[in-house]
């Protein structure tokens, strides 16, 4: 957290603190969805929120990190038309450059820029998927194609690296490698989806190994999440098959849990309430498990389908007050009881800005705020809302991004998690970054 003098000095005077956090990885400085910055406004002005500054980019479903007055944000140079190309085709393989931009946070210009040789062999070939991780002066970035760099964070250079498919024998999977590297204490953990290796935990200072753990047969998408819970901190690995308890010390299992989606596609982050964990993935494969309250150890309590629980694509639900928000598959933003899986309530506003609209596979990511959250939909446009059990009541939105990427079909997307620091929202597309004051 950074508190500057001159605002903190002002808001002492006027009797408010301004608290202005940094969003140094994917979901905040907790990975939480949780934006605690004060002073946000309530509605937008007319004519939409000021645009600070807008800075070009390429490729790209990796969102933004901000730490320490800098933005990291990737992104991939090829001279192929990926639009004319197609979403699906593995082949052919595709050569160019993925990047790791440093930008200046109040005026968007290139402090550093790494880049490297990548050949992309990946559906859905739109460069890198995951945010940056900034820890302790240094930034984190894997790529679409399991390349992992570890940078100094002010001047770029070099510090570190691994390839994925070369040290540890993976294959990158249809979708890429998706899953945000996490720091915890002295470890880097990662997915890496090598023999014996689903997970990896490197030494985040010299890339040395420390463990590796799990065999799976499909690596899945989803992020190590960790939850504290039956006296031990537990490191959760979700495959594509099964969700994996281990010790994040030394990578040994406490237990596993069968969850299998479609295709593989475990995405998004289990969600931990108390003594419940929720997950859920395509084609409608959802389940609550009951966390053991004395010992690592969970049990199934509901498995979702079309109707019950929720099957999110490309987005991790909110969980608060027993009650789960988030996308269905099929584009309906619900509210899912936690403890039955019974839907409460469904609509398609947040989604496409209509009622009785879906959109399959449509996304819209969700962060609180205060007493309200602020949504970000695949459409480019961010909404202030707000959820409870009865219902979705909209408060405002503005358009602050062209959708640049295909989504399943014709309909075109932005499928990249914003950040939120500085009392501002930064966001991404395939063609440019945007900084927009969110200051009240």
């Amino acid at each position: 957290m950074k508190k500057f003098g001159g605002a903190l000095t002002l808001a002492l005077v006027l009797g408010t603190v301004v608290v202005a956090d940094d969003w140094p990885q994917w979901m905040g400085p907790k990975r939480d969805a949780i934006w605690r910055e004060t002073g946000i406004l309530e509605k937008f002005p007319q004519g939409g929120p000021k645009v600070l500054w807008r800075t070009k980019l390429s490729y790209g479903y990796a969102g933004p990190a901000v730490a320490d007055g800098l933005v990291y944000v990737p992104d991939y140079v090829t001279e192929v038309d990926l639009m004319k190309r197609g979403p699906f085709n593995r082949k052919p393989e595709i050569s160019g450059k993925e990047r790791l931009h440093c930008l200046d946070a109040k005026t968007g210009k290139e402090v550093w820029k790494d880049e490297y040789d990548c050949t992309y062999t990946i559906s859905y070939a739109f460069g890198p998927r995951c945010t940056p991780t900034v820890q302790d002066g240094k930034v984190y970035m894997l790529g679409a194609e399991g390349n992992l760099r570890c940078l100094d964070a002010k001047k770029g250079t070099l510090l570190w690296q691994k390839d994925f498919k070369k040290d540890y024998g993976a294959e990158t999977a249809i979708w890429g490698y998706a899953s945000h590297p996490l720091v915890d204490g002295r470890k880097l953990i990662c997915v890496v989806g090598g023999k014996d290796a689903l997970a990896v935990a490197f030494d985040k200072d010299t890339g040395k190994e420390i463990w590796k753990s799990i065999k799976a047969e499909a690596t899945g998408y989803s992020p190590p999440t960790l939850i504290e819970t039956g006296g031990k901190r537990q490191l959760l690995i979700w495959s594509g098959e099964a969700i994996h308890s281990l010790d994040p010390e030394t990578g040994t299992p406490y237990w596993s849990q069968p969850l299998k989606t479609a295709d593989a596609m475990s995405i998004m982050a289990p969600r931990q309430q108390g003594e419940y964990l929720f997950a859920g993935g395509r084609d409608a494969k959802s389940a609550l498990f009951q966390l053991d309250a004395n010992k690592p150890g969970a049990k199934p309590i509901w498995t979702g389908n079309r109707e019950i629980g929720l099957g999110p694509i490309n987005m991790t639900p909110f969980v608060e007050n027993s009650v789960i928000y988030g996308v269905d598959g099929r584009g309906e933003f619900r509210g899912v009881d936690l403890a039955t899986g019974k839907k409460l309530w469904g609509t398609s506003r947040p989604v496409t800005g209509k009622e009785n609209s879906f959109a399959s596979s449509a996304t819209t990511f969700i962060v609180k705020n205060g007493d309200r959250f602020i949504l970000f939909s695949d459409t480019g446009e961010l909404i202030l809302a707000k959820l409870d059990r009865s219902g979705y009541t909209e408060i405002d939105r503005c358009k602050i991004l062209e959708p640049t990427s295909l989504s399943f079909g014709t309909r075109n997307v932005v499928w990249s998690h914003p950040a939120f620091a500085n009392q501002c929202v930064f966001a991404r597309n395939d063609k440019e970054i945007v900084c927009v004051s969110l200051a009240k």
